[in-house]
């Protein structure tokens, strides 16, 4: 045993002071090559992450994206027998005009929709599109989508009176009766 507490104290601070002596004539710090390797490393290994996110993002930005149209469908359902929301004297949705983002709020259920309520990306084509409503008969239906970016085919998530859907669109953009159901 090194110590022993029969010997004098002065010993165990000398065998302190030679252990530290035996440390400090260690080289502190790294190499340069060393920190190279580890930065490239880290590198990699934070694009891999990095990489492997994407389709999580994009998972996630879908899901906004659903529980965007579905809030709007529900404020626009809302709207119907209200007229101090829709406008009118009878039952009628909000009148919509055709493009995107161009509805802005739908009365006190939705106060402000475009620009709170945009697609997380918000350029074409993922934005939230609505169809143009005041056709025969006026503002008895509605229709607004938008494009999901997660799933491999062409899909569209759209919101009508009919209620709410995810379809399939091989070409061009959904109309009122391909994609919301809706026959003007």
């Amino acid at each position: 045993m090194w110590y022993n507490a029969e010997r004098p104290k002065g010993q165990f601070f000398q065998f302190l002071s030679f252990m530290l002596k035996i440390f400090a004539n260690k080289k502190k710090g790294f190499t340069l090559i060393e920190l190279l390797v580890v930065i490239a490393i880290i590198g990699l290994l934070s694009s891999i992450v990095l990489v492997s996110m994407g389709p999580a993002r994009q998972k996630a930005r879908d899901a906004k994206r659903e529980s965007d149209i579905r809030q709007i469908s529900t404020a626009m359902e809302l709207c119907y027998s209200d007229t101090a929301c829709n406008g009118g004297t009878g039952e009628q949705y909000k009148s919509t005009t055709a493009g995107a983002n161009t509805v802005t709020a739908i009365g006190n259920y939705l106060p402000i929709v475009y620009p709170a309520i945009k697609d997380p990306t918000d350029v074409s084509p993922l934005q939230y599109i609505w169809t143009l409503n005041s056709g025969a008969p006026a503002n008895q239906y509605y229709c607004v989508y938008t494009k999901l970016e997660a799933i491999a085919t062409t899909t569209y998530f759209c919101a009508s009176n009919k209620g709410v859907l995810q379809k399939a669109y091989p070409t061009g953009n959904p109309s009122n009766t391909d994609c919301c159901g809706v026959v003007p």
